[in-house]
């Protein structure tokens, strides 16, 4: 044998980090604008909707009020154990009910203990010892409960796969009920009594967790104590990790609303001593302050003060119960703490593997479940971790084991169950008992598993995003808006938000050096964030852009009420290339074009010309969504999650120089080469307007065609498509520059023409502006243009007025005609 053990004095690893993928799936954007509509939701909201499945209003108000109910007797097999459970009150039997040491059996053994007592009952009841007993009914229990003449035995969260447990109790005389919600044994056999499990016995909906299958049986018992116990059914379901969504969702949402009020002395006491605000519950609490307090006593001793608290009338006894908890879960914590270095410790000394089963003597059975969790989040991989017995190193060794998304970690313990003693749980987590001398075989079993099935897509942790937003988005009304998606959990996720091209300024450490907070720039708006377990360093804090994943909260301190990012993830800004389209391939050739182009009234005296608002027009025209003064980087992120994607800008190649490290994968053009070729536009379902457009023609241009037009200028751009308007029309400047390098030179052919024209200037003259400026000069009998060569040559040196050039006076109307129209480009609201 050659089990891997814990190292004395283990140092803290640095596992390699992990490489994330941020994953913003696709969406119809016509779907989250019909919702904001029809429901009166941010668009952000609606984005998340959208790309959660949920694109019918009707479904998104079942979602934000459920009501899934399903009759109790949709149970195969429910009316029957109703009918023994009555006969054996009435005849006064000895009732035990036997649950687990998790939350999920404490919570349904009260369940069903209460539901007992209504109906007239006695009843007793067995909770194993995780360390004496193990995971579910065993044989001892059995033999204990047959020596009590113990007539009906109810199992709860527990006895699906305890075929031969049940068969022994029928032997000694005790009637046995079933209720479970695990998986039923690999070889599909199943205990011989009457059954009441959502997956084997048909129910409509098979997640409940055992606590919500316990009070489907109350209900269907008609005890009064059934409605009373929501909130124990909110408490279990979220501990449990069981989907939060159909039935569930109705359960623990009128579970956290009873809780707020609750009248148990025992999750008063719970409330109070873990610090939670009951006027501020949400399943986060349930999960991360009750639930650890209540698996503490069953982690580390047993589980009876759990069941204890919640089934004590008395307010004083329940505070000392509590008290006793709360002191429990910080000694877990240390204990946690202690293995998680060690696991971490010797998962770094193997190496890289498909998966990670790990043994240490010493380790607490009763928290290795919970540093299997930390070992699989921290190197994305399934991790089994087994306590060793340090006091027999013969004994049978208990292990927990923890998945990643995607791998089905029971079935890594079917392939493995031949070198078990026992095993059970689910997909994403499992308990096991196994022989010291066989754990090198189950590591091998449960490796070739996992080797065989993750993929390298499995294998690479996924930062999902539901939506795209801006900084001036992230407010205390967003986060309150977002509320309305809790219950939050596996199956419906907190909302996890994108903000492209950020920049995270003024870090500070917090908490005692463990977690940091900052400030988030973004499209000229802040926000506060907070990263826990960063020990106080954030990347980016060196100014670099960011796109950073984060959870936006409504978070209360001292009685101040403010939004507040936590973040996710965040990485340095990699964009995608960006396409350039409409640009000249020649540029003298465009330069020529310029000056041979007729001259015909200035564009923004054309009668199609408009101001640039959200109005639409006649004919076939996109559907226009007045953005401005939103994040042009989020209005792009977004617009490329619904389809493909033009930008237009007032220039090119200085947009290109801005945007190209912090966004991409969108096709880029400025309004000048989409006036001489509308049909740029075609294929492009999404056209963003970066900068307004500065006449009518323009604004009437990214209009047409089927798809959105989003308008995502702010004050910024819009000054900046007033210098482009200028630079490329107001001339006079210009045209002396380029007339004093024409003198110098007296004449210039070819190349030397195009770099003349170009300028030295950090950004060279476009295309257009070099046909205007030879144009004017040529009218003016200043210099002389040779199309075919092509070269300019210096012919007059004398003064003369600019006005005598038509092209020039064109060109100054042009200029005041587009300062206008841009003076009514107003950005929506200041960012």
């Amino acid at each position: 044998m050659s089990v891997l053990a814990a190292p004395d004095a283990p140092a803290r690893p640095q596992p390699r980090p992990l490489e994330r993928r941020v994953s913003l799936a696709a969406y119809d954007l016509g779907a989250a604008l019909r919702l904001e509509r029809e429901l009166g939701i941010s668009h952000t909201l609606a984005q998340v909707l959208v790309r959660r499945g949920y694109a019918d209003a009707g479904r998104v108000r079942e979602l934000l009020e459920p009501r899934e109910r399903h009759d109790p007797f949709a149970f195969e097999g429910m009316a029957q154990a109703v009918e023994s459970i009555h006969r054996h009150v009435g005849a006064g039997g000895r009732i035990v009910v036997h649950g687990d040491y998790d939350v999920d059996g404490v919570c349904a053994t009260a369940v069903l203990l209460a539901a007992l007592r209504s109906l007239g009952g006695e009843p007793g009841w067995a909770i194993p010892s995780r360390s004496e007993d193990g995971y579910g009914l065993s044989m001892t229990t059995v033999e204990r409960l047959a020596a009590r003449k113990a007539d009906l035995l109810i199992t709860v969260d527990c006895g699906i796969t305890a075929v031969e447990e049940v068969a022994a109790a029928r032997t000694a005389g005790i009637e046995v009920i079933v209720t479970d919600h695990h998986a039923p044994r690999a070889d599909g056999r199943l205990p011989e009594c009457l059954l009441v499990h959502p997956a084997v016995c048909g129910y409509p909906f098979v997640h409940l967790c055992g606590t919500g299958v316990a009070h489907k049986l109350a209900e269907a018992l008609g005890a009064a104590s059934a409605e009373r116990d929501l909130e124990l059914v909110a408490l279990a379901t979220v501990a449990d990790l069981m989907p939060l969504e159909g039935e569930n969702r109705r359960l623990v949402k009128e579970g956290l609303a009873q809780l707020a009020g609750t009248d148990r002395p025992g999750l008063r006491a719970l409330l109070e001593v873990s610090g939670t605000d009951p006027s501020d519950l949400g399943a986060g609490p349930l999960g991360f302050r009750l639930a650890p307090r209540i698996n503490a006593a069953g982690r580390l001793r047993r589980a009876d003060a759990g069941l204890e608290l919640l089934l004590t009338p008395d307010p004083e006894r329940a505070r000392e119960i509590a008290a006793e908890l709360d002191s429990l879960n910080h000694e877990r914590r240390a204990v946690e703490q202690r293995i998680t270095w060690e696991a971490e410790a010797m998962a770094a000394e193997l190496g890289e593997r498909s998966a990670y089963v790990l043994a240490g003597t010493g380790w607490h059975a009763g928290v290795v479940g919970i540093v299997a969790s930390r070992i699989a989040e921290r190197f994305h991989r399934p991790a089994v971790l087994i306590a060793l017995d340090e006091h027999d190193p013969a004994a049978p060794a208990q292990g927990s084991g923890r998945s990643i998304p995607g791998f089905d970690l029971l079935a890594a313990l079917d392939a493995a169950a031949p070198h078990l003693l026992r095993y059970g749980g689910h997909r994403a987590a499992a308990g096991l008992s196994v022989l010291p001398e066989r754990i090198d075989d189950v590591r091998e079993a449960v490796e070739a598993h996992a080797a065989a099935l993750l993929t390298p897509e499995l294998l690479t942790p996924v930062e999902r995003v539901d939506a795209v937003v801006s900084g001036a988005e992230l407010t205390l009304a967003l986060a309150e808006e977002l509320i309305a998606l809790e219950p939050c959990g596996i199956g419906n996720p907190a909302v996890n938000l994108l903000i492209t091209g950020g920049r995270f300024e003024d870090v500070r450490t917090m908490g005692e050096g463990r977690h940091a907070r900052f400030t988030v720039r973004s499209g000229g708006a802040r926000a506060r964030a907070v990263s826990f377990g960063c020990e106080g360093k954030v990347a980016g804090s060196e100014g670099e852009a960011l796109d950073g994943c984060f959870r936006l909260e409504r978070n209360v301190w001292r009685g101040v009420v403010e939004p507040r990012l936590v973040l996710r993830h965040a990485a340095v800004c990699e964009p995608e290339p960006i396409e350039v389209i409409g640009e000249p391939e020649d540029y003298l050739a465009a330069v020529l074009g310029e000056v041979e182009r007729p001259l015909g009234p200035p564009p923004g005296m054309h009668p199609a010309a408009r101001p640039p608002t959200p109005a639409g027009g006649g004919g076939e025209s996109r559907h226009v969504l007045d953005r401005r003064g939103e994040s042009p980087l989020a209005v792009l992120a977004d617009a490329r999650s619904a389809g493909r994607v033009l930008a237009v800008c007032a220039d090119v190649p200085r947009r290109l120089g801005g945007l190209g490290g912090l966004t991409g994968g969108f096709a880029l053009v400025c309004h000048g080469a989409l006036l001489d070729h509308p049909d740029l536009l075609d294929g492009f379902d999404q056209v963003v307007v970066l900068d307004p457009p500065s006449c009518g023609e323009a604004d009437a241009i990214v209009r047409r065609g089927i798809g959105f037009t989003h308008l995502a200028w702010g004050e910024p751009e819009l000054r900046f498509a007033q210098q482009m308007h200028e630079l490329e029309y107001a001339l006079r400047a210009s045209l002396v520059a380029l007339y004093r390098s024409l003198r110098l030179r007296g004449r210039v052919i070819g190349e030397e023409l195009g770099h003349l024209l170009r300028g030295d200037g950090a950004h060279p003259r476009s295309a257009r502006l070099a046909g205007r400026l030879i144009r004017v000069l040529a009218e003016l009998e200043l210099v002389s243009l040779e199309p075919d060569l092509p070269a300019a040559a210096l012919v007059g040196a004398q003064p003369t007025q600019l006005e005598r050039s038509a092209a020039y006076r064109v060109y100054s109307q042009t200029y005041e005609e587009g300062l206008r129209f841009l003076s009514r480009a107003t950005p929506r609201r200041s960012t």
